[in-house]
C-alpha cells in the first residue's frame, strides 16, 4: 500500500512539474509572439518613415557569411546589447534581427530587454533570411567588425 502511494505521489509530482514547464513554455512563446514582427510589417514601417530603430544583432561569423544588412539597420554586436542594454533606447520602437535558426540571438536580446522592462522592442521573425525571401532589399555591409569582442579575448601575462 505504501509503495503504491509513493508511486502515485511521484507520478503526481512529475506530472505537476511537466504541466508547469509546458505552461511556462507556452507563456514564453506567447510573449515572443507579442514582441515579434513579420518582414511585411517591418517593410511597411520602414516605408512609412515612422521613427524607429533597426538593429542587426547577428553574431560576427554570421555577418562574415552574409555581409549584407537591411537598409537603415545599425550593426550592434549581440554581446554588447546583452551586457549594456542601455544601447536600446526605452523611448523608441526598436526591431532586432539575426540569422540564427529560430531567431536565437534576437530572442536572447529581446528577453534581456523585456526583463529590464523595455517594452517597445520586437524581433523580426525569420531574421535576415525571411526578409530576403520576401524580396526586400539589402545593402552590402562594409564597416569593419571583429570576430571577437575585446573582452572575450584572453589576456596573457
Amino acid at each position: 500500500m505504501q509503495l503504491t502511494l509513493g508511486v502515485i505521489f511521484v507520478v503526481l509530482a512529475v506530472s505537476s512539474v511537466l504541466i508547469v514547464l509546458r505552461w511556462k513554455n507556452r507563456s514564453d512563446q506567447s510573449e515572443m509572439e507579442r514582441h515579434s514582427i513579420t518582414p511585411e510589417q517591418l517593410h511597411e514601417l520602414l516605408a512609412s518613415d515612422r521613427e524607429m530603430l533597426l538593429f542587426d544583432v547577428r553574431q560576427p561569423l554570421d555577418l562574415l557569411a552574409y555581409p549584407e544588412i537591411i537598409p537603415r539597420a545599425q550593426r550592434v554586436p549581440p554581446n554588447e546589447v546583452i551586457e549594456k542594454p542601455s544601447l536600446i533606447p526605452q523611448d523608441k520602437d526598436v526591431v532586432v534581427y539575426c540569422t540564427c535558426p529560430s531567431d536565437k540571438t534576437s530572442r536572447t536580446v529581446l528577453r534581456r530587454a523585456l526583463g529590464l522592462h523595455f517594452h517597445r522592442v520586437k524581433l523580426l521573425k525569420g531574421g535576415l533570411a525571411a526578409w530576403k525571401e520576401k524580396g526586400y532589399s539589402v545593402e552590402p555591409y562594409k564597416d569593419v567588425f571583429h570576430l571577437y569582442s575585446p573582452s572575450s579575448i584572453p589576456r596573457s601575462g
